[in-house]
């Protein structure tokens, strides 16, 4: 018997930094247990060129990244999300839209490297500082016995991880 395949959907308002590393991230560290994906409440239609960057320095691949709507994901033909995450404050106190599969939620909030105004290395550092927060947070997650845990106990934990 295969090992079930978790769909997780990570959401910031843009959709242009935070959600597409923790996307990468997740796809690059969940080594196929885990199929993630990106969305904005307000998606910039842009991908930050520093976010794309730092997924290469971290050896992966950056092809295929894109700024969408959340509403891909609630739509008919939409994946079924297992796990959905917030990982900007905002997007966390939006309303979101009926997801299909009745995800376990939780939010991740980190601070956003796009709004960060200064020079290069400070703009570099704020997407940096983004990263190690949100690999941080992707690996407390991947190390959490998914199948082992009832709902309760799992939720309380994913909640946790969005406060380290």
């Amino acid at each position: 018997m295969s090992e079930k395949t978790y769909h997780v959907l990570f959401i910031c308002t843009g959709n242009s930094a935070r959600s597409i590393l923790s996307e990468g991230l997740m796809n690059h560290l969940g080594q196929g247990r885990f199929c993630a994906y990106s969305a904005g409440s307000h998606p910039t239609g842009v991908v930050n060129p520093l976010a794309l960057a730092a997924l290469a320095r971290h050896g992966m691949e950056t092809n295929g990244f894109r700024s969408k709507s959340w509403d891909e994901f609630s739509r008919d033909g939409a994946p079924t999300l297992d796990f959905v995450f917030t990982v900007c404050d905002k997007a966390a106190g939006e309303v979101c839209p009926i997801w299909p599969g009745q995800p376990m939620t939780a939010h991740w909030g980190v601070p956003d490297p796009a709004a960060c105004e200064g020079t290069d290395a400070q703009k570099q550092q704020a997407i940096n500082d983004a990263v190690i927060s949100l690999k941080r947070r992707i690996e407390l997650f991947l190390s959490l016995p998914l199948p082992k845990l009832d709902a309760i106990a799992l939720q309380k934990a994913i909640r946790d991880i969005g406060t380290r």
